[in-house]
């Protein structure tokens, strides 16, 4: 590669990550990238999750490139449509379509040392090559499915939240939905009044505070997009209160106390039955899983139609689940809201590098350099990759800062004329034995489970530090870090 020439890049993924890059490309002069985008229309989560009540658990006026704001968001805290309409948006004003090649999954990519180039094998056959590869699949693109025995045997409609089937009506319908996290919250309000008994079936609770959602007014809508100084101050206004919330997790006991005082006196303003509370108050910290925000769940899952199932399911029969106690509940149909596969990273492709395939590289856990490079594969990123999901503040600032850091690394191998970069060992040793002892202090660790954790406990999922503290290190690139052959 020339230093003349512009690096061809291959992106996989066509959803936030990727459209992000994709902009951030442009913006450097370079052209020559392709979106590989496996389905038929961009927007990632944001296309495929459609259950009811699908919202944004960031507030919308940050949830937005910094680049590109949006000021006439509907509502605080926006919904899918909305955002989907913004990431569609995004694509229109900034020319990519050109670029994106949809319906085109990437089965596999091998590096080749010998011309130093990454080639994509695409399913079907077909292939792509590329100077560079960034992967930008993200951490929450594939639904979990409990192993629960018999699941396989049930007669009814079953179905993940994140596939939601919209051809089925669940009116009169009784409905079991295991799982009462993030998903659960937003999609049992809007269909508890259309079944005819929902049960929910809860292994642990969760902490949940208020959310405080509204309609922004025209008014508002008119200064916030009049007024450039008053949208920016507004925007760091929420990024601040936020990235304030990170004490929560660094286990600053003042902060927890208030956290957790903020969400039992939501909890006890909502449900009044001291019983009921009982069952919904979690017995770990406050932070040490995905804290919740909502509104209307405590209410609605209050109503008459609706039980609580806290005894773990046994087995699931052709029209019913039963419970270890001996209890059985018939139902109609099951929703699974049992969240992603966050920790194997990559899956199902195969990454080669030249030595080896980069999941037994990760057969001890996943890990990565700032979550963007993995020594052993030159000329490969990843956006959202390993350690850098968030629990207090909005993963577009996460996602800036490594396509500003991936545009920096392009164009430091074209400006010295070479033709790869490679990440030191060291570097990436050095880099993750520091990240996992800053993480053993905070409240992530307090329990052996969650979805920022292995199976072997390791936390693979998140950044240590707060968002300040990751614009920082990935504001240049450091070339000690790196050989550029």
């Amino acid at each position: 590669m020339p230093p003349s020439d512009s690096p061809r890049v291959v992106i996989i993924g066509a959803g936030f990550a990727g459209l992000c890059l994709a902009i951030q490309l442009k913006k450097a002069n370079i052209h020559s990238f392709t979106l590989a985008e496996k389905a038929s229309r961009v927007g990632g989560t944001w296309r495929e999750n459609v259950y009811p009540g699908a919202a944004c658990d960031s507030p919308s006026f940050e949830y937005c490139y910094s680049f590109e704001q949006k000021t006439d968001w509907s509502r605080k805290w926006a919904k899918q449509p909305e955002i989907l309409g913004y990431i569609e948006h995004c694509v229109d004003k900034y020319g990519l379509a050109e670029h994106i090649r949809f319906e085109t999954e990437v089965e596999s990519a091998r590096f080749d040392s010998g011309k130093n180039t990454w080639r994509a094998r695409l399913v079907g056959g077909d292939e792509l090559t590329a100077d560079f590869l960034v992967s930008c699949v993200g951490q929450l693109n594939r639904p979990a499915s409990p192993p629960i025995a018999g699941l396989e045997r049930f007669q009814g409609e079953c179905f993940h939240s994140a596939e939601w089937n919209r051809e089925y009506d669940l009116r009169k319908k009784k409905v079991a939905v295991i799982g009462n996290a993030a998903s659960a919250l937003q999609f049992v309000p809007e269909i508890v009044d259309d079944v005819e008994h929902l049960f929910l079936f809860q292994r642990h609770a969760n902490w949940v505070v208020p959310k405080g959602d509204r309609r922004y007014s025209d008014r508002e809508k008119w200064c916030l997009g009049t007024f450039r100084l008053l949208a920016l101050l507004y925007r760091f206004w929420i990024w601040l209160s936020f990235e304030l919330r990170f004490s929560v997790i660094r286990k600053d006991p003042l902060a927890g106390d208030r956290a957790q005082t903020i969400a039992l006196d939501h909890l006890k303003a909502q449900v009044a039955d001291p019983e009921l509370r009982a069952i919904l108050t979690p017995d770990y910290p406050i932070g040490a899983k995905r804290i919740l925000i909502s509104d209307d769940y405590y209410p609605a899952i209050q109503k008459p139609n609706v039980s609580i199932v806290t005894h773990p399911i046994e087995r699931v029969e052709r029209s019913s689940l039963v419970t270890d106690e001996g209890g059985e509940h018939e139902v109609d149909a099951i929703i699974l809201a049992t969240g992603f596969q966050t920790t194997q990273f990559l899956v199902p492709m195969r990454i080669e590098g030249p030595q080896e395939e980069i999941h037994e590289t990760w057969k001890h856990g996943a890990e990565a350099y700032l979550g963007i490079s993995v020594a052993g594969y030159p000329n490969f990123f990843m956006m959202y990759g390993p350690n850098t999901n968030l629990g207090h503040n909005s993963i577009l600032f996460m996602l800036e800062c490594q396509g500003r850091y991936i545009v920096e690394c392009l164009q430091t191998v074209v400006r010295r004329g070479a033709r790869r970069l490679d990440l030191k060992r060291v570097a990436m040793r050095e880099y993750n034995a520091t990240l996992q002892k800053e993480l053993a202090g905070t409240v992530w660790a307090d329990i052996q489970e969650s979805w920022y954790k292995d199976e072997r406990g390791r936390i693979t999922n998140n950044w240590s530090r707060g968002t300040l503290a990751y614009w920082w290190r990935t504001r240049k690139v450091d070339l000690r870090a790196y050989e550029l052959t």
